[in-house]
């Protein structure tokens, strides 16, 4: 069941028989929308997605012969948006499908940004029978995704979009999502703009956290906290950082009970089990915390344990995880995890099996489930909630709160805080005041726009950056060429000077190259063999980095781009390295389109699943 992002009356339904229903009075009667669905999920407003089979049956082995479907009516009228899809997801402004245009050739995905009614291949490397899409996150800016590696390796390549959702490019490498139990550890920080964690599966096998402030652009290890050792684990004590436990450690029953937690009105606070060393290790993990979004930490309480943000961040609960073994207290802590106080909720045995509170994090209120054991046959489960407001009895008052810079690095230089071409300024609770934010709490912010520079921007087609540098410099096969590109058809002409701004990137002023692009109405068609890995299909630019506000500096960056083949007007594909030395002209790699013969179905976690 699954409730409409606005309007709590209305409600899908999927039964058991593969039909889904619509409510719009929160249950009390039911409509039919479409017999033998697949999967489906709310668009905007009552647009409802969803896939079934052209034919009118259910078939568990048909994925890749359905079709997409949209309704805005509830099921009154139905329109076809795509054909011979494996499964779609719907985030932010974008909708995806992964297509299978033929059974013996690999999968690849379509984007659309206004509601299926028009569609662009991504350019991303196409994914084999045993390989798999994933979309990690998506917003109104730019998509996240992760394409697998061939075999069972247990890791794969992060893309990031540009801003139309279609061209992609190389973000992290070596990226872990277990093939044995689908998970992975990427994880959205909603409380601080641009800020993602997750973990890499180094060639050593050991698994690294890693961290992104600017949307993917440049990935970096968690600052170990101050007055903290490496564990007994590591091997290299000088490359000691923090690496946070997620949902691959969960799946690896270790003992991590709960993910990594934020919240969008508790401004830079994130919670999360951990452990320091030169990677991951399976020592019984700590709880650390961050205030600033992740650019420090600090141990905030030894050994696991559950936790959830209530008041806005004006206070946090947490209960330690004690398997089978009763409890009497629970910790709190108002200053955002720097102290923390017991309180004895029961003196009753109280076996403990988790907690919960409120959607939003602005309640008060939280609620421990768990069972006491009346005698060896006889057990009783009861539900426990703890209300804070008896506590935290006085509301913040405006002397309660201090002006915050996010993602300040270097106080006093004028682009401190610059990230995406601007400055957000926070009122948040100070740490010394004990008071209730309360349910009428709102985050309040300054935004001001940063002046742009050259790391506002990515190379445009036909430039690169060179190692150690923010400049783009043209590539020299391409010098004093006209610069045209297939757009649905059409030829478009590009004038650059090497520079296209980063998806969502608003700064103003500063550096600002020239840059247009203006259509033709010469008709243009790809040209492409049937070995090449990639199916016909109409190209928009051409990807060369994404590079965030600090510039990403990695050697061996792989990127998809097109040329004309010297002499010729035929457009192809070229996989290629960006480095300081660039390819010798007019030579036109072929993807790699080797494959495995060993049959396998499709990822499960493919698409999707992570949109849940």
């Amino acid at each position: 069941m699954r409730y409409h992002p606005t309007n709590s009356d209305y409600l899908l339904a999927y039964s058991s028989d593969h039909f889904l229903w619509f409510s719009r009075n929160f249950g009390a009667t039911w409509v039919t929308v479409h017999p033998f669905v697949y999967t489906y999920s709310w668009g905007p407003g009552n647009t409802i997605f969803f896939s079934t089979h052209p034919d009118g049956i259910y078939d568990k082995d048909a994925k890749g012969l359905l079709e997409l479907m949209r309704t805005t009516d509830f099921g009154g009228t139905f329109t076809t948006l795509l054909t011979n899809i494996y499964s779609f997801g719907f985030a932010g402004r974008f909708l995806f499908a992964s297509v299978i245009s033929n059974q013996t050739l690999p999968r690849s995905v379509y984007v659309s940004a206004d509601r299926g009614d028009s569609w662009n291949k991504a350019q991303l490397p196409p994914v084999s029978h045993e390989q798999f899409y994933s979309i990690l996150a998506a917003d109104e800016e730019m998509i996240f995704i992760h394409v697998d590696e061939p075999g069972n390796t247990g890791f794969g390549t992060i893309y990031t979009s540009d801003d139309r959702g279609i061209l992609f490019s190389k973000s992290l490498e070596r990226h872990l999502f277990s093939d044995t139990s689908g998970t992975t550890d990427f994880t959205n920080v909603t409380s601080l703009r641009g800020v993602y964690i997750t973990n890499v599966l180094d060639k050593d096998s050991n698994i690294r956290s890693v961290i992104t402030f600017d949307n993917g652009g440049e990935w970096k290890p968690l600052k170990k906290p101050d007055n903290s050792h490496c564990d007994t684990t590591a091997k290299n004590s000088q490359m000691c950082n923090l690496h946070i436990h997620a949902a691959y450690s969960i799946s690896q029953t270790l003992d991590v009970p709960v993910p990594p937690l934020s919240a969008p009105n508790a401004v830079g606070l994130i919670l999360a089990h951990g452990s320091i060393g030169d990677a991951i290790s399976t020592m019984i993990p700590d709880v650390y915390v961050s205030d600033d979004g992740g650019y420090t930490w600090s141990k905030a309480l030894t050994g696991p344990h559950y936790y959830t943000i209530l008041d806005s961040g004006g206070l946090i609960v947490a209960v330690k995880s004690s398997p089978d073994k009763p409890i009497y207290n629970v910790k709190y802590s108002t200053d955002e995890g720097q102290c923390w106080k017991n309180y004895n909720f029961t003196n009753e045995t109280f076996i403990f099996a988790g907690l919960v509170s409120e959607p939003g994090t602005k309640s008060m209120n939280v609620s421990l489930w768990g069972y006491r054991q009346d005698s060896l046959y006889s057990t009783t489960w009861m539900s426990i909630t703890i209300d804070f407001e008896e506590l935290l009895t006085r509301d913040c008052q405006e002397k309660d709160y201090v002006r915050w810079l996010a993602h300040s690095t270097d106080a006093g230089e004028k682009t401190d805080g610059c990230i995406l071409g601007y400055k957000e300024t926070f009122q948040r609770l100070a740490k010394a005041s004990v008071c209730r934010n309360g349910r009428d709490y709102v985050v309040s912010k300054d935004q001001s726009l940063c002046p742009c520079t050259m790391g506002d921007y990515m190379c445009d087609f036909g430039y690169y950056r060179a190692d150690n540098s923010d400049k783009c410099v043209e590539q020299p096969d391409l010098a004093d060429r006209v610069l045209e590109f297939c757009l649905q058809g059409k030829e478009e002409l590009l004038k650059t000077q090497g520079y296209r701004k980063v998806p969502g990137d608003k700064c103003k002023g500063g550096f600002t190259p020239n840059r247009s692009e203006q259509m033709t109405n010469m008709k243009c068609e790809q040209m492409l063999s049937l070995e090449d890995p990639l199916p016909k299909i109409t190209i928009v630019m051409i990807v060369i980095s994404v590079l965030g506000a600090s510039v990403l500096m990695m050697s061996g960056i792989i990127l998809i781009f097109k040329k004309y083949v010297c002499g010729g007007r035929a457009l192809v594909y070229r996989y290629s390295v960006l480095q300081t030395n660039t390819d010798e002209a007019c030579i036109a790699d072929n993807l790699d389109s080797s494959r495995s013969n060993t049959e396998r179905v499709y990822h499960d976690d493919s698409d999707v699943d992570l949109l849940e």
